[in-house]
């Protein structure tokens, strides 16, 4: 039923729009209105807090969905939960009260914030430091990539409370826009999911009160990584949900484009990049299940299922989406169709949430025990 919802919400009201937001790169502001009246913003959240706490599935089909009609959208979406999810696994009962409830509401939208300029795919060399000072933390320093960080009203962000402890002096705080020290920095111009805005975040001498402090000091590393796990199932169907949207538009052109007197469908070079394309979105879509399962079943140790599946998928997308510009040929090279922006939001899925090469570190490190 959440997935029907999803997929008629995507076709009848963000599609539509999808082109306008890349093309101005401007924020889907009654979109994400109507997926918060929806109830879709709360699917994650545990009922206790006023949520529906649907698992980890029902958030990948929902990512898949909206990522159909506009993987900026989807990313919106999804930063959400990233955001939120830190909450849920290292929140005091205080913490979660003050926040998930309007969260679930749509009232508060989540982001979360690990990247620096120095400290990318090398995530535990924070140069932000955050200094207890009696009954708060003064953070300095510069965070970049936040995705959503200019419309949400909680940021988990990591601070260090010592750049000699590497990871081990990693700590989370929960950072509101209000808080004296903060600023939203440079909005970046990007290649796709032009609809999201990805910005950096500057902390002046931020002044974060203990309460705001998400788990102890040097627990930030872990908070960060299990998070990871949560929501990689949902960047990976969010990977699916583009590529569908490039196959369906294949498809639908190779069965109306004429060459030599035949649809060019008809053509077995043709047909066979249509089955390949099926099988890596196929392929991808059963990963990532497969791995929201095991999160719903309770199961701790993921980060195998979750790594391969975000890789996967995000491969595919990006051999799929490239596949259906060239069924398309010229016109695919240009705006009339929306098979250009399906490649360009399809390339950032092998680059967020953990590039595909970092992906492929961890399954290693998991499959030779090295972890």
């Amino acid at each position: 039923m959440v997935q029907e919802l999803a997929r008629s919400l995507a076709r009848e009201k963000i599609a539509p729009v999808a082109s306008h937001h890349d093309e101005t790169e401007t924020y889907p502001e009654d979109v994400m209105r109507l997926l918060a009246q929806q109830g879709l913003m709360g699917i994650w959240v545990p009922e206790a807090y006023g949520g529906t706490a649907m698992g980890a599935l029902a958030c990948a089909l929902v990512g898949e969905e909206i990522a159909w009609a506009c993987a900026a959208t989807a990313t919106n979406w999804g930063a959400h939960p990233l955001g939120g999810y830190p909450i849920i696994l290292a929140g005091t009962e205080e913490q979660k009260r003050r926040y998930l409830p309007r969260m679930a509401t749509g009232e508060l939208l989540g982001a979360y914030s690990l990247s620096e300029p120095g400290a990318g795919s090398d995530a535990a060399s924070l140069q932000t430091v955050a200094v207890r000072q009696g009954d708060r933390y003064v953070l300095r320093g510069t965070k970049l990539w936040c995705s959503n960080g200019s419309n949400a009203g909680v940021i988990t962000l990591f601070a260090t409370v010592d750049p000699k402890r590497g990871s081990r002096g990693v700590t989370a705080f929960l950072v509101e826009p209000g808080f004296r020290g903060f600023a939203v920095g440079k909005k970046e111009r990007k290649m796709g999911i032009r609809a999201s805005p990805t910005v950096a975040l500057h902390l002046e001498d931020c002044e974060v009160p203990v309460e705001n402090r998400l788990g102890a000091e040097g627990e930030g590393f872990r908070i960060a990584m299990r998070t990871l796990d949560y929501t990689r199932p949902i960047t990976g169907a969010s990977a699916v949900g583009v590529a569908q949207a490039a196959l369906d538009a294949a498809i639908a052109y190779a069965k109306e484009r004429r060459q030599f007197d035949q649809p060019i469908a008809a053509f077995q070079g043709i047909q066979f990049m249509l089955a390949d394309m099926a099988m890596q979105v196929h392929g991808a879509r059963l990963m990532v299940h497969h791995v929201a399962h095991l999160v719903d079943r309770g199961e701790t140790g993921t980060v195998l299922e979750a790594s391969m599946a975000k890789c996967f998928a995000a491969d595919a997308a990006m051999r799929v989406a490239t596949d259906a510009v060239q069924i398309f040929g010229g016109v695919g090279y240009t705006r009339e169709f929306p098979v250009e922006r399906f490649m360009r939001d399809a390339k950032i899925m092998q680059i967020y949430e953990g590039t595909n090469q970092i992906q492929r570190v961890v399954v290693a490190r998991e499959l030779l025990g090295l972890s």
